[in-house]
């Protein structure tokens, strides 16, 4: 029988076995009090009381967050948006833009000022251009301080960037021999596929910040002989006076010349989208902080982009290296973890029912159960 996670190196041991704490966490954000705190199961990613999932519970500190994110982005061409941490022994972490607004408040006594602090802004905009992205993203889900829309964030960061995606430390159903597997998976997406989106006005990305002139890049050049290439237009219009329009890669409408776009490095800055329009192309959800992945042609989340090119178990929700695992229609578990979800007994060889992706046995099932 293989080893698992338990039996890993001492130093991978003792992180992944550090990452079960023992006390209750956050209560959940779903179950509107109903549940009492996060109780961690042993591994699966749910609570044991409510049975939700961890990004339900907003689990760890925004500090945890920008060391995930900057983990994330460390060892690839996005190194700059980290930080390395002092005596942090070359760990960097995300230096998450935030933004601070402050506005007089008139009132007949002394002047007093309202201020608004945004969790994360575009970086590298000026004031004025990270207003104008946010005026265009759903109230609801900007990111501002204390907000309903600051925790929605902290959720999409937990969902699509789930730390067991990058840490081997963090998997619990990982066997020591898939360990260079899942290192090579994991170089190989931030060298590939891994991206940050760029806010800028149409036909202004790519520029360097500081000088305002296009990147030198071999691959924007015009051929000798060859004009340069046209930024995508609305050209289905037919009005000669309107070829300088821009058009949104989502939704193909115009994108006014003084309104921000987001531009994907992978995608070349021939195209742009809607600050609204950057989803995933599988869940169609914004994708948090701008991140994403390239796959076919359009950005992914990292979660549906990973899961797009291996399985990832319904038991656990971590992404499967072994050759031998079990499915069931669309959905994939870890030999080990294909158990009944109510009772925790193993259903292999056994009678089994999977509704709404859930795996129960058949007194489960009928108990309602799970």
């Amino acid at each position: 029988m293989a080893k698992v996670a338990r039996d890993l190196n001492p130093g991978v041991q003792k992180m992944s076995l550090g990452q079960v704490p023992s006390a209750r966490g956050p209560p959940c954000l779903r179950c509107q009090g109903g549940c009492g705190g996060f109780e961690p199961h042993s591994w699966r990613k749910i609570c044991k009381a409510c049975r939700c999932s961890q990004e339900e519970h907003c689990l760890g500190s925004e500090l945890e967050d920008d060391r995930r994110i900057g983990r994330l982005l460390s060892d690839s061409k996005y190194v700059s948006l980290t930080a390395r941490v002092k005596g942090g022994d070359g760990v960097r972490i995300y230096k998450r833009n935030r933004m601070i607004m402050t506005n007089p408040i008139a009132t007949g006594k002394d002047p007093t000022f309202d201020t608004i602090t945004y969790e994360w802004a575009p970086p590298g905009v000026t004031q004025k251009l990270g207003l104008q992205y946010m005026e265009l993203i759903p109230k609801e889900r900007q990111p501002v301080t204390g907000t309903e829309g600051a925790l929605y964030r902290r959720r999409q960061l937990l969902h699509q960037l789930p730390v067991h995606d990058l840490d081997p430390a963090r998997c619990r159903g990982l066997v020591e021999a898939e360990l260079p597997l899942m290192e090579d998976f994991v170089r190989r997406y931030k060298s590939e596929a891994l991206g940050v989106g760029e806010v800028a006005l149409p036909g202004q990305g790519g520029q360097p910040k500081e000088e305002g002139r296009p990147h030198d890049k071999p691959e924007d050049k015009p051929k000798a002989g060859e004009a340069a290439a046209p930024p995508t237009t609305n050209g289905s219009l037919g009005d000669p006076t309107k070829e300088g329009e821009y058009v949104c890669e989502l939704c193909r409408g115009a994108v006014p010349a003084d309104s921000p776009v987001v531009y994907a490095e992978h995608a070349g800055y021939g195209k742009q989208w809607h600050p609204g329009c950057f989803l995933c192309a599988q869940c169609s959800e914004p994708l948090v902080d701008l991140i994403y992945f390239w796959k076919d042609g359009a950005p992914w989340c990292g979660r549906h982009y990973c899961q797009s090119l291996r399985p990832r178990c319904a038991g656990c929700d971590e992404i499967i290296f072994a050759e031998d695992f079990q499915r069931v229609d669309e959905l994939a578990w870890h030999r080990r973890h294909f158990v009944c979800e109510g009772c925790e007994q193993a259903l292999s060889g056994r009678a089994y029912i999977v509704t709404k992706g859930h795996l129960l046995c058949p007194t489960c099932s009928k108990t309602g159960r799970s």
